[in-house]
């Protein structure tokens, strides 16, 4: 398959810059699958499309404030996205780190992230990654939680000498029920659950149940191959526990809040759909063509164009059947990507 026919049309004023006031107050677009329909509405009604014995599966990875900035002695202002701490020695974090201006960083380089804070240049890992050592004088998780910033994507434009307490993206950037910390972007499909809309489910007989996908540039790294079937997701660890995989085993349709719920149910069901509880990594990567062998629902934001996202909801519903939907959701000015809103597919 060729990665441009997964291309789609959207003016930049429908990139969603900011979220909704009301979390659940998000648009919702409901695609049901077998009769090819497509209707307008609002999350808040998503309750009356799940029943009794539905079990929504979340993702409950918890966001850090991964993006921070710091200063060369040169004077350059360097932006620093962590990826994964790989070790902890001699009073220093050890992360792989992405980082730009990449050209402006060299191996030994100092990196003045202020309030006491240093970082060293170790080594380059890659084209786009980098091994750094990070010194605080508080401890470098101390200082992420005063100081850091949420890894917002690059189409979300916030200003870099914004402090972090002015802003609420911390907080908005984060679901509600955000439990174990190690994602470096949200799970965008949970941004729009409200306390509200979960009782309300809940009410109603829809289990709700958790798994654990850390988030990381599996994810959200571009697709750099002509040719879809050429491209190779990063890996990113996952757990689910007993509990879980007991209330997905017994549900009458599983509804996955998420691609990255998604991906982590999918690469662990075996032939017949059964789940079994486990921790590893995935680097699962789903695109037309793919047979899902668990998840019966999806609830997604809308996706970049030529991303893995986007082929995943393609794979689910139908490459024809979702540029429709697309479609209608650029005449129909719903919000896109992270801030914004989204569909439930049936």
């Amino acid at each position: 398959m060729k990665l441009e026919d997964f291309s789609y049309f959207l003016p930049d004023d429908l990139i969603a810059q900011h979220p909704r006031p009301q979390r659940d107050a998000s648009r919702m677009m409901l695609l049901d699958r077998r009769e090819s329909t497509i209707e307008d509405l609002q999350f808040s009604s998503l309750p009356d499309f799940l029943q009794k014995g539905d079990v929504l599966v979340i993702n409950d990875s918890r966001v850090i404030p991964a993006r921070i900035y710091g200063k060369k002695t040169t004077g350059s202002i360097i932006e620093i996205l962590l990826i994964t701490c790989k070790e902890k020695k001699d009073g220093a974090e050890w992360w792989e780190v992405m980082a730009r201006p990449g050209k402006r960083i060299n191996e030994n380089d100092l990196i003045d992230l202020g309030h006491s804070c240093e970082a060293r240049v170790v080594a380059r890992m890659s084209d786009k990654k980098w091994l750094m050592a990070f010194n605080a004088e508080d401890g470098f998780e101390n200082y992420l939680k005063c100081f850091g910033r949420a890894p917002l994507p690059p189409y979300i434009k916030r200003r870099k000498n914004t402090a972090p307490e002015q802003s609420n993206d911390r907080e908005r950037y984060q679901t509600i029920y955000a439990k174990t910390a190690g994602s470096i972007a949200a799970p965008t499909a949970g941004l729009h659950f409200s306390p509200q809309v979960l009782e309300t489910l809940k009410s109603r007989g829809v289990g709700i149940a958790a798994i654990t996908l850390h988030v990381g540039i599996g994810t959200f790294w571009p697709i750099e191959t002509d040719i879809v079937e050429n491209h190779v997701m990063q890996t990113e660890y996952f757990e689910i526990t007993p509990d879980t995989a007991d209330t997905i085993n017994n549900a009458r349709r599983v509804i996955a809040a998420g691609t990255t719920t998604t991906r982590t149910l999918e690469s662990v069901a075996d032939n017949n759909g059964h789940i079994m509880p486990q921790s590893g990594e995935t680097s699962l990567f789903i695109y037309p063509g793919y047979t899902f062998k668990r998840v019966n629902g999806l609830l997604t934001n809308f996706h970049l164009p030529r991303s893995s996202l986007f082929l995943l909801v393609c794979a689910f519903a139908g490459t024809d059947f979702v540029k429709k939907a697309y479609a209608r959701a650029v005449k129909n000015r719903y919000l896109f990507y992270s801030y914004g809103d989204c569909m439930l597919i049936l």
